[in-house]
C-alpha cells in the first residue's frame, strides 16, 4: 500500500470513530452475507428501531425467554381504550333442521 493510502484508511476510519462506528471482520457462511450486511447497517443507525432491532437480537442471543404480558400491555395502549363498546350480541337458538 502506499503512503496516500494508508493516510486515507488512517483517516476514513479515524472519521468512523468520530461519528462512534468501528470497522471489523466477521466470519460466517457466504448465504449469510446480505443478512449481516443489512443488520449491521440497520444497527449503525440512531433511531428507536434500531435500539429494538438491537435488543431483540440481544434477548435472542442470550436465550432470555420473552417477557410476559406483552400483549396484553398493547392492548391498553390501544385507542379504544375506554371507547365504552357494546359488545353484546343477541342470544339465537339456531334454525330448525330436518335430517
Amino acid at each position: 500500500m502506499s503512503q496516500a493510502q494508508r493516510r486515507a484508511v488512517r483517516t476514513y476510519r479515524s472519521r468512523l470513530g468520530e461519528r462512534g462506528l468501528a470497522r471489523f471482520e466477521v466470519l460466517g457462511r457466504e448465504t449469510d452475507r446480505a443478512l449481516i450486511r443489512s443488520l449491521a447497517r440497520r444497527l449503525a443507525e440512531d433511531t428507536p428501531a434500531a435500539m429494538e432491532l438491537r435488543a431483540t437480537v440481544s434477548r435472542s442471543i442470550a436465550g432470555e425467554p420473552p417477557r410476559r404480558g406483552g400483549i396484553l400491555a398493547a392492548l391498553r395502549r390501544s385507542p379504544m381504550v375506554g371507547a365504552d363498546l357494546d359488545l353484546a350480541r343477541p342470544r339465537e337458538e339456531g334454525r330448525n333442521v330436518d335430517l
